[in-house]
């Protein structure tokens, strides 16, 4: 844990310190707040359960990006700083890495998120909001953004350089997202197996963007940070005696 602790606040520091994590946090802050009064709010009246999914529904979107942009410099870093090499002859086990590393960047794009919370606010100037929609919503989109950091992770930990771990993963995610659509054109059992391992539709969309709480939704995604986290593990391991 002490480990962990000390690469978790190395990296958190260099967030705080680097342009990357606030242009990121700011252009998605911004896009997001923009796409809110466009088509969230609007110009005709709406139901504000309505709204607040909108929000969610284009939040969820950004908050996908912002995972995949986040975590893309994670491990290819170490590599274009040569000091991956360090790492690799120190006694850190690589599963101390990819989790300092990761939970950094977990910390930094939980604020970011958290920072959002006063747009579904807004709605509550003109109506009503049930704070269950709002705190169930809200934990989808930290669900959604830890997922889409875990792709990026294990992106990262595949190339060198951190323009490839940014299409790595965008494609990951972007083909996990797929999957629902996918699924439509299959027949069972194969359907039903595309449709469980959709990132967005299923588990998000038709959940927590509704405020429904399902705990097969909470697992599903909590199993796909563990799964990519331990192939980010792997690799680095694979290629530290390259």
């Amino acid at each position: 844990m002490r480990t962990i602790s000390i690469i978790f606040r190395r990296e958190l520091s260099t967030y705080v310190r680097s342009l990357l994590g606030w242009v990121t946090a700011a252009l998605v802050l911004l896009v997001d707040g923009v796409l809110f009064q466009t088509f969230a709010l609007g110009s005709r009246a709406r139901l504000s359960a309505d709204v607040l999914q909108q929000f969610f529904l284009l939040t969820g979107i950004l908050v996908q990006v912002a995972g995949i942009l986040l975590s893309g410099r994670l491990l290819t870093d170490e590599r274009q700083q040569h000091t991956i090499v360090l790492l690799n002859t120190s006694p850190v086990r690589d599963v101390e890495i990819v989790l300092g590393k990761y939970l950094a960047a977990l910390v930094f794009l939980t604020g970011m998120i958290a920072t959002s919370v006063y747009m579904p606010l807004l709605i509550m100037v003109n109506g009503k909001v049930a704070a269950s929609q709002l705190l169930v919503g809200y934990l989808g989109l930290l669900l959604l953004g830890a997922s889409s950091l875990a792709i990026g992770t294990f992106a990262s930990s595949l190339v060198r350089s951190q323009f490839a771990a940014l299409m790595v993963g965008a494609v990951i995610n972007v083909l996990l997202v797929l999957f629902f659509p996918m699924a439509r054109r299959l027949d069972a059992p194969l359907q039903h197996v595309f449709e469980q391992l959709d990132l967005w539709w299923l588990h998000f969309q038709d959940g927590f963007m509704k405020g429904v709480f399902n705990l097969v939704d909470v697992v599903y995604y909590l199993a796909m940070i563990y799964f990519f986290l331990l192939l980010a593990t792997k690799t680095l391991e694979a290629k530290r005696w390259q």
